[in-house]
């Protein structure tokens, strides 16, 4: 460890770094690497793979934690606009950089420049001394970003949607336990008390048998107020000075810098790059309905019953718009999914009782029933609070945290197999949860993988 990254993980005062117990990493890709498990008494040196909306959003959360020293940043994109659901912040490595001396200078009452931007994030993984990564790139990125980091005994933060595809996410799974690391899924609804009120309830039979589930998804393809130039479909002459387009794409298929899809957000219309609607709130919701049915090792063995007018393959926004669609799960539960209904997760049982639940509100029918309490002999469900810091906690103490990777990738399994039925253009899909794989389909096999370009793959060397 240099000097200079001492100086660092030491900033901000507190005992000098103790040797931490180590614990080893059986992968035989990476045998002599250590996932480190720090002692209360050491700081979390966290690198940021990635710096617009998402790390806008949570990185306050690592920068207020005392325990945490946020020491780099890695980002193709040095700076631009056009980042945040209106299009009002700036992104990119620089921006993260000022943002983290600004923050640590004005703490301590004098100048601070420790923090370090990256173009590539292998450079950042190889150079500096972390214990800990955050990664809040787009979605097709996710897998390679995190084998790599885990294969370098990092932990790790990942955004959802966790996976680009299922193949992805069962990768990402293994190496994970292999390498024997933390890992927190961005999916924040786990850490708040309506959702986790909620699916206790279900959870201890408050509903009596259910009898429907309702997820309301959003629909469209949301361009977050770009318009003009930065939502034109006409691909650019060459791409934008301030980003290295190539590392942008990276496993990507090449193609010129279009805006409409490779501006900040919109390039969640692209399958290319992610799912849509589907996968980017499907793995919220969805992931609370696995929660509430205990199903977090597991998932549904039916997708069925689609409705969608898929835009062609070739088209620039080429995600699901308007779509519905059911999931069954072996013991007969049958969850409708529609861009139709309100936003959030409905759920029906005996006796005209119901609990509807979404971000900031939490309703019951009959209105009486929330006075309900759940006794401790009754099934109570993992308490978080703050995610990011139960991420951290989880580091130190090397507990689970509350939504782990193999958590993560059942959940956003459910969204990958809704899009390969749709794009099939299928009235059903069966999946066997066991062995991951569709019955009787070779087809929506074929797509439970995608193609990674020139040399990216996941088997990324360390």
């Amino acid at each position: 460890m240099g000097k200079y990254q001492i100086s660092r993980r030491g900033f901000m005062g507190g005992a000098a770094s103790l040797m931490a117990m180590p614990t080893i990493i059986t992968s035989g890709c990476v045998s002599n690497k250590i996932a480190k498990r720090p002692l209360p008494s050491e700081k979390i040196n966290v690198g940021f793979i990635g710096y617009g909306t998402m790390a806008h959003d949570n990185i306050g959360n690592f920068l207020n934690n005392d325990n945490v020293q946020v020491v780099s940043v890695a980002d193709p994109n040095k700076e631009s606009g056009g980042y945040g659901y209106r299009s009002e912040r700036l992104g990119g490595r620089e921006p993260c950089v000022r943002r983290v001396n600004e923050f640590y200078a004005d703490k301590k009452n004098s100048a601070y420049k420790g923090c370090i931007g990256y173009g590539d994030f292998r450079t950042m993984l190889d150079k500096e001394d972390l214990d800990a990564v955050v990664i809040s790139t787009p979605d097709h990125w996710h897998a390679i970003h995190a084998i790599t980091a885990a294969r370098k005994g990092l932990h790790i933060y990942g955004q959802k949607p966790m996976s680009l595809c299922i193949a992805e996410g069962q990768a990402m799974v293994k190496e994970v336990a292999k390498a024997g690391i933390t890992f927190q899924v961005g999916s924040q609804q786990r850490s708040d008390n309506y959702f986790r009120m909620a699916c206790e309830f279900i959870r201890n039979g408050r509903l009596g048998k259910l009898e429907r589930i309702e997820v309301g998804l959003p629909g469209g393809h949301g361009m977050f107020s770009k318009t003009g130039a930065a939502a034109s479909q006409s691909p650019l002459p060459k791409p934008p000075d301030y980003m290295d387009f190539d590392m942008w794409l990276g496993p990507a298929k090449e193609r010129p810098f279009i805006p409409a899809i490779h501006n900040p957000l919109v390039w969640r219309n692209n399958l290319d790059y992610s799912g849509g609607m589907i996968t980017d709130w499907g793995a919220h919701h969805c992931d609370i309905v696995q929660w509430a049915l205990g199903k977090d090792a597991s998932g549904p063995v039916l997708v069925e019953n689609f409705k969608c007018d898929m835009p062609p393959t070739d088209a620039i926004h080429n995600t699901a718009g308007d779509y519905s669609f059911e999931y069954v799960y072996a013991e007969g539960t049958r969850v409708f999914v529609s861009n139709k209904f309100p936003n959030g997760i409905r759920f029906v049982g005996e006796g005209d009782k119901e609990i509807f639940v979404c971000r900031g509100k939490l309703e019951m029918k009959p209105k009486d029933l929330i006075r309900q309490k759940i006794t401790d002999s009754e099934t109570k469900l993992y308490v978080s609070g703050q995610h990011e810091r139960n991420f951290i906690d989880c580091i130190y103490s090397g507990k689970p945290t509350i939504t782990t990777c193999e958590i993560g990738h059942r959940s956003i399994t459910i969204a990958h197999l809704a899009n390969i039925g749709l794009r099939l253009g299928r009235k059903q899909v069966k999946w066997d949860p066991v062995k991951e794989v569709f019955i009787g389909d070779a087809d929506a096999n074929q797509l439970k993988s995608v193609d990674m370009r020139g040399d990216w793959n996941l088997n990324p060397k360390v």
